[in-house]
């Protein structure tokens, strides 16, 4: 007997959705905002050679590409129309976007120590006030982009992801400010590369952790902080129930938890009960609404045969 528990099918746009399309109008003027400059820096940055400029640039470009990949992900998830061999909508797509995002700004990385690395012992001269000139600009941006994410990225791993490289661009914008001021005052052309590389560098942790967080739910792991064992556990011990099986919880989205579990009962005892008991646990505890719980007697057989 199987009895399917808080069916959500019909609910478009989840909570991460609904998060999106909330700060769809920010991202879009932040997007804007931060195109714009990064053409500027670009071409800046080629003129003078500088390769703190370039480095900026470089992160900002994945800026536009990212906020570019959630603004289509965000649109994506939360049309109305549903094609019926989509049948978890389209929300994975802020996943991908984040997880592409996180292998350009590894590339951008990569190519920038690259490049340091061959400057620092015969550094160019850079024309320091075009690069500070550009730099402000790059700065000013950024924080204007930052206040507009900042409230988004609480909800949203796909707005966090933008977020977090608005906020490493800001920095990286001082960094370029820094380097340009101390050329102009010392003379050391070398600032410049090792700004630069030290932007690479600076990138690399967060862009690590960006890549976890979309990999995480990728392979369909347990949310972080869930112990499963405890919820197994927990199922098992509810009162008529012998044994939980196949219990299954992973991640759809941002904030969109999904679990599957079978849940043995004792013949005759009540199913009701058992299920409104099952649904309140993860919901309550667990903070997973949506749940998809077959309910069994004990002298049912053929669930066992499951190996995975």
């Amino acid at each position: 007997m199987a009895v399917m528990g808080h069916d959500h099918h019909h609910h478009h746009g989840g909570p991460a959705a609904r998060a999106g399309e909330r700060h769809k109008g920010r991202l879009w003027v932040a997007f804007a905002v931060i195109a714009s400059v990064f053409v500027v820096e670009a071409a800046v940055g080629v003129i003078t050679g500088s390769l703190a400029l370039l480095s900026d640039a470089g992160h900002m470009l994945t800026d536009v590409i990212g906020m570019g990949m959630a603004l289509a992900a965000i649109h994506l998830a939360s049309r109305q129309r549903r094609v019926s061999s989509q049948s978890f909508g389209l929300y994975r797509l802020e996943i991908l976007a984040a997880l592409a995002n996180a292998v350009l700004l590894f590339g951008v990385a990569g190519w920038v120590l690259v490049e340091a690395a061959s400057r620092v012992g015969d550094p160019p001269e850079v024309a320091t006030v075009a690069v500070l000139l550009a730099a402000v600009v790059g700065l000013a941006a950024n924080v204007v982009a930052f206040l507009l994410l900042r409230e988004g990225a609480a909800e949203s791993i796909n707005v966090r992801g933008a977020y977090l490289e608005v906020l490493a661009d800001l920095i990286g914008s001082v960094g370029v400010i820094v380097a340009a001021v101390g050329i102009e005052i010392t003379g050391w052309d070398w600032l410049d590369p090792l700004m630069g590389g030290l932007l690479g560098l600076w990138i690399l942790p967060r862009t690590w952790r960006l890549a976890g967080q979309a990999l995480r739910v990728l392979l369909q792991m347990a949310p972080k902080g869930l112990d499963m064992d405890r919820l197994h556990a927990e199922l098992s011990a509810l009162p008529g129930v012998v044994d939980a099986h196949d219990v299954h919880v992973w991640t759809l989205t941002s904030d969109m938890d999904v679990a599957s579990a079978h849940l043995m009962v004792r013949a005759g005892a009540d199913t009701h009960a058992v299920l409104d008991q099952a649904r309140s646990l993860l919901a309550d505890h667990y903070k997973v609404s949506h749940a998809t719980l077959q309910v069994e007697p004990d002298d049912h057989t053929g669930c066992d045969e499951l190996t995975w």
